[in-house]
């Protein structure tokens, strides 16, 4: 499927188009990110895709050109403790905000992967896949998986036990597990998700 939603825009004069997408939704701990990204029109490359079809190596690669490239970007993160107050999709709402905020350029056109984002100065589409639809939307989602990664890298130096290198944070069984023996830590998983939730109480019970 190309990446080429763009296209039946600038066909109509519109120039600067701004994608924006977040990542890290549905882990158990650390930030939420988001990134926005503004490519020129004729802007085009093979390794651009939905974050979750490329390899690291090719998620880093395409991070290093989308940067070089953009005419703007921004990034941006919630931490833990404000997404179990105001709910992940706030906070994901929030973080590409934030992102958007970053850009001091203008911008014409802002498209979302599926997000409702109200207050903006210029029309915001929510498109249903979006990372599938649009090259900018495509290009956020990566800067905000390799953003986040680097920072899941950061937090397994400091809390080796949940083996974060690893599963970033997901749900999976080797980090269930470690929530099972260790419990889960202040400042790092997000307490208002049920899993990390359920370890505490199986915390409990074992005293």
């Amino acid at each position: 499927m190309a990446l080429d939603y763009e296209k039946q825009f600038y066909d109509k004069g519109i120039e600067f188009i701004a994608g924006t997408d977040e990542a890290g939704r549905g882990c158990l701990l650390g930030p939420v990110y988001a990134a926005a990204v503004i490519l020129p029109k004729d802007f085009s490359c093979d390794l651009i895709n939905d974050s979750k079809k490329l390899t690291e190596k090719q998620r880093e690669k395409a991070f290093g050109i989308i940067v070089e490239n953009a005419i703007a970007y921004g990034i941006a993160s919630i931490e833990p403790e404000e997404i179990d107050k105001i709910n992940i999709l706030e906070a994901s709402r929030k973080a590409m905000g934030l992102a958007l905020d970053q850009i001091k350029h203008k911008i014409d056109l802002i498209l979302t992967d599926f997000m409702k984002l109200p207050n903006r100065d210029c029309e915001v589409i929510d498109l249903a896949h979006g990372d599938a639809l649009s090259q900018n939307i495509a290009a956020a989602s990566i800067l905000a998986k390799v953003s986040r990664d680097h920072k899941c890298y950061e937090l397994d130096k400091k809390y080796p036990n949940y083996n974060i290198a690893k599963n970033k944070g997901y749900g999976t069984k080797d980090h269930l597990e470690a929530l099972e023996k260790f419990g889960p830590i202040e400042g790092l998983h997000r307490f208002s998700y049920a899993p990390v939730k359920q370890s505490m109480i199986e915390k409990v019970k074992l005293f």
